[in-house]
């Protein structure tokens, strides 16, 4: 495999858009960038490989943030993906304010919105999709979807992921894995995997009481002219990072040893490339591919991570595609004798207002939507502030949440999980039912109230803490910090548990949190399955029917150390 350098120098592995950075950068320049500077790539081999992931219901174009603050611990400190604004953009020769820049970091992001627009859409994807079976050939073309697809928006908690079904078969694809599809419990899950015309595939997934695969492990598909293995991998910490009363028949984890047995009998079965579709994560995907031979490709998923080349470890390449619909990637490979040989890659940036909508997925995605029509455009109010999630500490829109939760449920304290998924809305827009439920809808929503000691509290920030910046990956569940409301601490994420969080202090008084005193603290999506409280949506609408503009100030209350 190539390095770095070698990718730069000689272009053999594509990325972004045909002719590299330079050229998108200057079509940019000269406001001609085409749906053809987008898609349009010098083909490597026969076989292509699309590859779409943490899609998160969202169905039509939306902004998206990407972090500006992504930190990584031990040994990937420093690496990508942990790698964030103008760092990433001197790492991949990138330059400041072009296409690229918006897309893949955060910097100036309100104002190159404006400039460059929405991005995804499942119809924009459907016609990238097309595109590259039109030019490839259908038999030579493997889409794979690596979960979290189900859940995420309005329309898919109303259907319980009936709408996100119906359109993605409509997209074809051959196979998918899964994570936050599990949260609408067993029978659910089941009922909508009976209407697949694909594969669902979940190596790692057993049957608890019999100890039994739950899921088939891999499929093999002829594509190209050559054998290709397909392993699936659900997320490995769903019954931890979920509630896990809602699949109890159902047992994950990471399962090292079976993988490596499923690469081994994928091989003895003829298959020329092994690829590895999974929502474990970035970081532990490349532990995982350090620690077991044989596969050419993991298609990485659920931390959210776009990087515009791959990753290469242990001859195998990490390829990370970002969540939303933002990007594709596509793999072209040549294989020979049962190796891979060579290979193109590209991440493509679904910008909305240039790749054309495909007509048929369009009017199939009006069609679902539609009976939600109202209820999605009805607005509650507008903000003044650009409203973001991502990044390892509070955005504004948790920041919002934590305020909703302190005042409609009279709390010192508030506490708001670190999703990954959530979409952001612009200075000066209408916040919308729509875009409310984009950042809170789920199958266990419920607002909780109750007492907790200063002491639970800084329990609960460790816990947290160690499941996001724990030197060994395989002990990283993804997601961000749990947000903080009416409190601010210090973090130092290269302490062992139990020492990372110090100076915990109310932010009204300014009085040190006691360890052995009650505070009465909101929150939710807890894991419990007797929590009771009002849906998050129904007290962050109530506070916006109060206080209908919203203005969030930078968040100084957590100070971190690196």
């Amino acid at each position: 495999m190539i390095n770095r350098r070698e990718f730069l120098m000689a272009g053999v592995a594509l990325t972004a858009i045909a002719g590299g950075a330079g050229t998108w950068t200057r079509a940019a320049a000269q406001q001609t960038l085409t749906e053809a500077d987008l898609l349009d790539m010098a083909p490597t081999g026969k076989l292509s490989i699309l590859h779409i992931t943490d899609i998160h219901a969202q169905l039509r174009p939306v902004y998206f943030r990407e972090p500006s603050v992504n930190l990584g611990v031990g040994p990937v400190a420093g690496l990508p993906p942990h790698v964030t604004g103008a760092d990433f953009l001197g790492l991949y020769d990138i330059e400041p304010g072009s296409p690229r820049a918006y897309a893949m970091t955060s910097p100036d992001f309100a104002a190159l919105a404006k400039t460059y627009g929405r991005m995804g859409g499942l119809d924009r994807v459907a016609t990238i999709v097309k595109h590259v079976r039109a030019e490839r050939g259908d038999d030579n073309v493997l889409l794979l979807d690596g979960g979290d697809t189900w859940q995420g928006s309005y329309t898919a908690q109303q259907t319980l992921g009936g709408d996100m079904v119906e359109v993605m078969n409509a997209l074809k694809p051959d196979a998918m894995t899964g994570h936050w599809e599990f949260t609408y419990g067993t029978e659910r899950v089941q009922e909508l995997i009976e209407t697949l015309p694909f594969a669902f595939l979940g190596s790692n997934i057993y049957d608890s009481e019999w100890d039994e695969p739950a899921f088939d492990a891999w499929k093999m598909f002829e594509r190209g002219g050559v054998n290709v293995a397909v392993i699936g991998q659900a997320f490995p910490y769903t019954p931890i990072a979920n509630p896990r009363w809602m699949f109890p028949e159902w047992s994950f984890g990471i399962r090292e040893e079976d993988i490596a047995a499923h690469v081994e009998e994928a091989r003895e079965a003829g298959a020329d490339v092994v690829v590895l579709l999974s929502h474990n994560g970035f970081d532990v995907d490349r532990k995982l591919a350090s620690r077991v031979d044989g596969i050419d490709i993991i298609l990485t998923g659920h931390t959210h991570d776009a990087i515009p080349e791959p990753v290469i470890v242990n001859d195998t390449l990490l390829i990370a595609s970002g969540s939303n619909g933002k990007f594709v990637s596509r793999i072209d490979l040549d294989v020979a004798d049962g190796k891979v040989t060579a290979y193109a890659h590209r991440l493509i940036p679904v910008f909305s207002d240039i790749i054309t909508p495909d007509a048929e997925m369009a009017a199939l995605i009006d069609k679902v939507r539609e009976p939600f029509s109202a209820e999605l455009a009805r607005e509650l109010g507008t903000t003044d502030s650009l409203l973001y999630r991502r990044g390892n500490f509070n955005g504004t829109y948790d920041d919002l949440f934590c305020q909703a939760l302190i005042a409609e449920r009279d709390a010192q304290i508030s506490l708001s999980p670190g999703f990954r998924w959530g979409t952001s809305l612009l200075p000066g827009q209408a916040i919308t039912v729509e875009d409310l439920h984009n950042a809170c809808a789920m199958t266990y929503p419920a607002a909780y109230r109750s007492s907790m000691s200063g002491g639970l509290i800084k329990d609960i920030l460790e816990d947290v803490a160690d499941n996001l910046f724990n030197v060994d990956p395989y002990y990283q569940q993804g997601g961000d910090m749990v947000r903080v409301g009416g409190m601010g601490y210090t973090i130092d994420i290269n302490k062992p548990i139990g020492e990372r969080i110090s100076d915990m202090t109310l932010l009204d008084g300014g009085e040190a949190i006691d360890p052995e005193k009650e505070y009465v603290v909101a929150g939710w999506a807890s894991v419990n399955e007797d929590t009771e409280g009002p849906p998050i949506w129904s007290v962050v609408e109530d506070y916006l029917a109060g206080n209908p503009v919203v203005t969030i100030e930078e968040n100084r209350s957590v100070k971190v150390k690196t």
